[in-house]
């Protein structure tokens, strides 16, 4: 008898019901179809080792990487390799694919004034699967904010924020709620009709005291989680992109001229902080170069006027007067970063921090320089131990590679996760 009301109930349930929980289900099912843990690997891999010459979807001074794999099959098979293994041949050692005749590869060879750099021996299979990954999904995990805006909107890659996987759940669960209590009221009112008891007057679910209460109480939960994680991210300026009193194009000078970093943030590799080049740096070049292909002479006549340099006598006549620059990335006061331990014993790269700068017009911060994305960074970083005298004191860790009982270093290894190496 109660299979038999169930069974009149579900006919009473209609198909689109039916088809609108499997979407949900199979939304669901589909972005679990990429492994995020490899995602991660592959974007904290991405970042150390691709970042300063490609972005996924946009290009640098290498293309767009997103459809690479698309682009190698379309080469098609040669010596019986597929496009695909060819791809992972051209990552690890591109003089390796290029020596052994594989048309794409070759063309691509001529087809770009740069030279990759080599990671036979520094990517494995698995790393170089995990790249790929990363660059056809790049967009998959990412966190949902505006790239360049003046808001301090940010995400913290440690304490994720919502994706589409938590509004596809909560929409799931009101829909889930919503059903629950149709086919409740359908048993109810089989039951009453078998009881002979007189049908009381239809109120929409939506009315009734059940789904009022689950629907608080999702509500509820969601926005405590909101309101949490917004805490979290307060003060954060990820995208902060403040206007400069002299534009200046670091897409034109590292991108296009291939201007190395260190040469006008001179104390990069030196000091605690990076500094702000001094103007004598820029006039290096522009007592020479007195117009732009971008802005003309307007910016470079700013950059004149404050050194006080008189162009039509080539000389220093006029007063000198300071720029007054505007701060795009700050850490909290309590907080300890050295430039210099980065940049010469992490051996750390500026675009894994700064993001693709030689593709900015307009400088802003690319990263969440959060705790949790530097602690993430820490536990995945492998330290460069071989021929490095910062490391000479590590005996044990030494020994243990050795052994081979340690196989890999990361900063966490090295205490890079303790709370005094940040917050002395």
């Amino acid at each position: 008898m109660i299979l038999e009301h169930h069974a009149r109930a579900s006919k009473n349930l209609s198909l689109p019901t039916f088809l609108t929980i499997f979407l949900c289900l199979g939304m669901l099912v589909s972005n679990a179809e990429v492994d995020k843990a490899k995602w991660t690997e592959g974007k904290a891999l991405f970042k150390s080792n691709c970042s300063s010459c490609h972005n996924p979807t946009a290009d640098g001074t290498g293309p767009a990487l997103k459809g690479v794999t698309a682009r190698w099959d379309a080469g098609g098979d040669y010596k019986g390799k597929t496009g695909n293994q060819w791809l992972h041949v051209w990552i690890t050692n591109w003089h390796d694919a290029v020596d052994a005749g594989d048309p794409y590869a070759v063309n691509m060879r001529h087809s770009r004034t740069a030279e990759m750099n080599v990671f036979k021996g520094i990517l494995k299979a698995d790393d170089v699967d995990n790249i790929i990954l990363y660059v056809e999904n790049s967009d998959l995990f990412a966190p949902k904010t505006e790239a360049k805006t003046t808001a301090a909107t940010t995400t913290n890659e440690g304490d994720e924020a919502p994706g589409a996987s938590l509004y596809i759940f909560v929409i799931f669960l009101v829909l889930l709620v919503a059903i629950l209590i149709g086919v409740t009221n359908k048993l109810d009112q089989i039951i009453d009709e078998k009881k002979g008891v007189a049908l009381e007057v239809k109120v929409p679910f939506w009315k009734k005291p059940n789904f009022i209460v689950a629907a608080c109480l999702i509500l509820f939960v969601y926005g405590g989680y909101v309101t949490v994680d917004a805490g979290v991210h307060l003060g954060r300026q990820q995208g902060y992109q403040p206007d400069q009193p002299i534009r200046f194009s670091h897409a034109l000078h590292a991108g296009t001229h291939k201007i190395d970093c260190q040469y006008c943030h001179q104390t990069a590799n030196k000091g605690k902080n990076s500094n702000i080049p001094s103007l004598n740096t820029c006039m290096n070049c522009h007592k020479q170069v007195s117009k732009g292909p971008k802005y003309g002479t307007e910016e470079i006549a700013k950059i004149y006027a404050a050194v006080g340099w008189d162009p039509a006598t080539k000389t220093y006549a006029n007063t000198p007067k300071p720029v007054e620059w505007v701060r795009v990335h700050n850490l909290p006061d309590h907080v300890y970063f050295n430039h210099a331990q980065h940049v010469n014993a992490g051996k750390v790269q500026c675009q894994t921090c700064h993001g693709p700068i030689e593709t900015m017009d307009q400088v802003y911060q690319y990263s969440p320089l959060s705790m949790g994305w530097c602690i993430n960074c820490h536990r995945n970083t492998e330290v460069q131990f071989a021929s490095n005298n910062y490391y000479s004191t590590y005996t044990k860790i030494h020994e243990g590679l050795k052994n081979k009982s340690i196989d890999k270093v990361t900063v966490e290894t090295i205490g890079g996760t303790e709370c005094q190496k940040c917050h002395y």
